[in-house]
């Protein structure tokens, strides 16, 4: 049986032809650890199920063609949806009405774009490694618009208080912008809690994009509405996408 289906709307000053939604887990079919709304192929999921919440996903935004789902890699590759075939990347643009730019999360860090006019969209996929690597970054200048003329909205990954990390990975953050020491802070020994939506903040203020919305969630923490790979490892994943209304 279906479940009663939860979308998250995105809270931000988006043109109204611009429709930006986060997925919860609750929605689907999918059992056990996929429990219900796996919008994922690649989680050993039962393909059927898959393809049944997905068709939800269709059903409930009423979309007329399916969501360019991609082949995520934690890359810094970003597809133009509008050119190129294959779906090989971690993030996605477009400025055609109707297409779907959509990312898979289960605690990384969704990012959903528009510009001002709501002429041009994009989606991103950020865990701390994409984000280090400058997905954010590429995102932008792979887009038509100019960063000033972008605002973003921050999906739900994995909260502040739950994320830790090594020093490694705060060394990262820090010598690429000093700044950065400001999203951590120190727990047990050689280990720091990372704000992950501070950091993507810092990251797109750097790159010259001045609005940004959300990061109010935390996916490890509410179990009941959020799949969560750090809590659980064999999960699903939600959907974070954006399109241009036709």
């Amino acid at each position: 049986m279906q479940n009663s289906i939860e979308i998250i709307r995105a809270n931000w000053s988006a043109p109204k032809q611009v429709i930006a939604v986060s997925t919860t887990r609750q929605g689907g079919v999918s059992q056990g650890g996929f429990y219900s709304w796996n919008l994922a192929s690649h989680v050993h999921d039962e393909i059927s199920s898959v393809k049944l919440n997905r068709q939800r996903l269709q059903q409930e935004l009423g979309l007329k063609n399916d969501p360019a789902w991609l082949e995520q890699t934690h890359s810094t590759r970003v597809i133009n949806l509008d050119q190129d075939q294959d779906r090989d990347g971690d993030a996605a643009t477009t400025t055609q009405p109707g297409v779907v730019a959509v990312v898979l999360t289960a605690d990384c860090l969704p990012v959903l774009f528009t510009n001002t006019t709501g002429t041009e969209v994009a989606a991103a996929h950020a865990g701390w490694r994409g984000l280090a690597n400058g997905i954010l970054e590429h995102t932008l200048q792979s887009m038509q618009s100019q960063p000033e003329q972008l605002m973003a909205w921050m999906g739900p990954a994995i909260g502040p208080n739950q994320f830790e990390v090594g020093a490694e990975v705060r060394d990262v953050f820090v010598n690429f912008s000093a700044d950065a020491a400001n999203c951590f802070i120190p727990n047990r020994p050689g280990h720091f809690l990372a704000d992950l939506y501070k950091l993507a903040r810092l990251r797109l203020q750097l790159a010259g994009v001045g609005h940004v919305w959300g990061g109010e969630y935390c996916t490890y923490s509410q179990p009941e509405r959020f799949f969560s790979y750090r809590r659980e490892k064999i999960t699903g994943r939600q959907a974070s996408l954006i399109y241009i209304k036709q």
